[in-house]
C-alpha cells in the first residue's frame, strides 16, 4: 500500500524545470493541533445541547467557521505560486552544492512557508513578487549524487490545517573526489625555474603584475622603455601527463584524490596538462573549461 501511494506522488508531484502550482498541485488536510479543535467544537457541540444553551451553540458556530476558513487561507498560502529551480551539475568532494529555489508570484503577497528535504527544514517567508531561497548540500562521496525530494508546506495561519506539495526532482550533480597533495613543497616548484637557461624568444611591454624579475634592464637602462622578456618555457615547455597507474596507492578512490591535486596544482601554476584513465583520457589544456572536463572525468571514473 505504501509503495502504491508513493508512485502515486512521484507520478503526480514529478518536477522538471519550472511549475506554477493550481488546486491540484496542493494538498489540504488537518493538523496536528487541529484535531485537539476538532474535540473541543465536538464537546461544545454536545454541551450546548444537553444544556440547551445558545450560547455554547453560538460558540461552537463560531470556532467551526474558524477552522472551515482555516482550510481556504492556508490553501492560499501556496495556491498561485510560481516555482524554478536552478542547481548545481559539478561539485566537489568535501565543498557545499547548491539548489536555488525561485519564487514568483503574481502579486506581492505575504506568504509563511516551510521547506523540507530529507535532513533539513527551512522557514521562509516571501513578501516580493520574486524571491530566492538556497539550499546547500554537502557533497560527501564522490560519484553522482542525485538531489533529494522537496516538501513544500504551510499551516498559517492558526496551525489548525496543512497545505502542501511536492516537487520530485529529477536532477542529479556529478561529485569530483577531494584534491590530494602528494608534496606540499613542491606546489610551486615551476614557478622559479632559471629563465638563463631557456631559450629566449620575444620582448613585450611591461604589464601592471608582470614579474619585475623578467624585465629587460638592458633596455630600461637605454631609455628604451620597460619590456618583459618571453621564453619559450612559458608557452611550450610546461606540460605535465597525469597517469591513473603512476600514481602511488592502491586504492582507486585515493588514485583518482592525487590526480585531482595534481590538477589543482597545474591550474595554479597555469601549467597544462593531460590525464589518461583506464575509461578514458583527456587532451593537454589548462583554464576553467579544462578543469571542468577534468573533474568531470575524474567524477565519472
Amino acid at each position: 500500500m505504501a509503495s502504491i501511494w508513493q508512485n502515486w506522488l512521484v507520478k503526480r508531484f514529478t518536477f522538471q524545470q519550472e511549475k506554477q502550482l493550481k488546486q491540484n498541485d496542493v494538498l489540504v488536510f488537518v493538523y496536528q493541533q487541529g484535531y485537539l479543535f476538532l474535540v473541543l467544537i465536538f464537546i461544545t457541540f454536545i454541551a450546548g445541547v444537553n444544556y440547551a444553551n445558545n450560547l455554547i451553540l453560538g460558540f461552537c458556530f463560531l470556532i467551526s467557521a474558524v477552522f472551515c476558513i482555516s482550510f481556504y487561507l492556508t490553501f492560499k498560502q501556496l495556491h498561485g505560486l510560481k516555482i524554478d529551480v536552478s542547481s548545481h551539475e559539478l561539485g566537489q568532494v568535501g565543498q557545499e552544492i547548491s539548489l536555488d529555489l525561485y519564487f514568483n508570484q503574481a502579486q506581492p503577497h505575504r506568504r509563511y512557508l516551510w521547506i523540507k528535504t530529507e535532513e533539513q527544514v527551512h522557514k521562509i517567508c516571501i513578501t516580493e513578487r520574486k524571491q530566492t531561497f538556497k539550499i546547500s548540500f554537502l557533497a560527501e562521496n564522490r560519484g553522482q549524487f542525485s538531489y533529494p525530494d522537496i516538501q513544500i508546506f504551510s499551516v498559517y495561519p492558526f496551525g489548525l490545517v496543512r497545505a502542501w506539495t511536492y516537487l520530485y526532482l529529477q536532477k542529479t550533480c556529478w561529485i569530483a573526489p577531494k584534491a590530494t597533495w602528494t608534496v606540499a613543497e613542491n606546489k610551486y616548484q615551476h614557478e622559479n625555474f632559471e629563465q638563463d637557461l631557456d631559450e629566449f624568444r620575444e620582448l613585450k611591454n611591461y604589464t601592471l603584475g608582470d614579474s619585475l624579475q623578467a624585465v629587460s634592464w638592458k633596455q630600461v637602462a637605454r631609455g628604451q622603455g620597460m619590456f618583459v622578456k618571453v621564453f619559450e618555457q612559458y608557452q611550450d615547455q610546461q606540460h605535465v601527463e597525469i597517469y591513473y597507474e603512476h600514481m602511488p596507492s592502491p586504492s582507486h578512490e585515493e588514485k583518482l584524490s592525487l590526480m585531482m591535486g595534481l590538477v589543482e596544482q597545474c591550474e595554479q601554476q597555469h601549467c597544462a596538462y593531460s590525464l589518461y584513465l583506464p575509461h578514458g583520457q583527456l587532451p593537454s589544456g589548462w583554464g576553467d573549461q579544462q578543469l571542468i572536463k577534468a573533474q568531470l572525468l575524474l567524477a565519472q571514473a
